[in-house]
């Protein structure tokens, strides 16, 4: 925990002077008051400054990024990290260089990277938090690219009526087909194995 020892002649310009070292609020601080401020003796002799131990409350998102920061560091890589809220989602995207080393093969690599930096995030957060990582924009172009998939696929099934087994995806990727396929008036789809093999299949309705 980040803590931080401060001084003033009275407790509230010591927290004061705490949080512009911090440059925070009050509401991000537990404060713990070490000793009372003291005017000595006839006010004059022996003044005692209070003070006052600040320690930083950590928040889930600047400890995700601070997680994020230290693997790119480690990486050697210079990426740049912004926050975007869309529809009371929390999407975290990266910019740099050479970024298809984060997004691996079909994005394995991003979506691993995903799930340690959501356990960083739950560690600090008192209710239950989801943030989405994207790269170079990769998560919106293999949406596309799988509602392409699943059109052509269904096209296939009612083209030969066999059932078509796509290769295993991860639940969000899976979850894409479903939801391209829900309304279609020839073919339905349902997933069928264990993780992490579980496959999307398309049949005739």
């Amino acid at each position: 925990m980040k803590k931080l020892l401060v001084t003033g002649k009275s407790i509230e310009e010591a927290v004061q002077n705490g949080l512009r070292q911090w440059n925070t609020t009050e509401d991000r601080v537990k404060i713990v008051v070490l000793e009372q401020p003291s005017r000595g003796l006839f006010g004059l002799i022996g003044t005692r400054d209070a003070k006052v131990e600040l320690e930083l409350i950590p928040d889930a998102v600047e400890e995700t990024i601070y997680f994020l920061q230290d693997v790119f560091r480690t990486m050697k890589l210079e990426v740049r990290i912004e926050k975007k809220l869309d529809n009371d989602n929390l999407e975290l995207h990266l910019y740099g260089a050479d970024l298809g080393i984060l997004i691996g093969r079909r994005g394995q690599t991003l979506d691993a990277l995903q799930y340690l930096m959501n356990i960083v995030a739950n560690r600090y957060s008192s209710t239950h938090m989801r943030i989405v990582l994207d790269a170079e924009n990769f998560r919106e172009r293999r949406k596309k690219t799988l509602e392409e998939l699943a059109d052509r696929l269904a096209e296939r099934v009612i083209r030969t009526k066999k059932e078509v087994i796509l290769e295993p995806m991860s639940p969000h990727e899976r979850k894409v087909i479903h939801a391209q396929l829900q309304d279609h008036a020839k073919v339905r789809t349902f997933s069928r194995g264990e993780e992490p093999n579980r496959r999307v299949v398309i049949v005739s309705r």
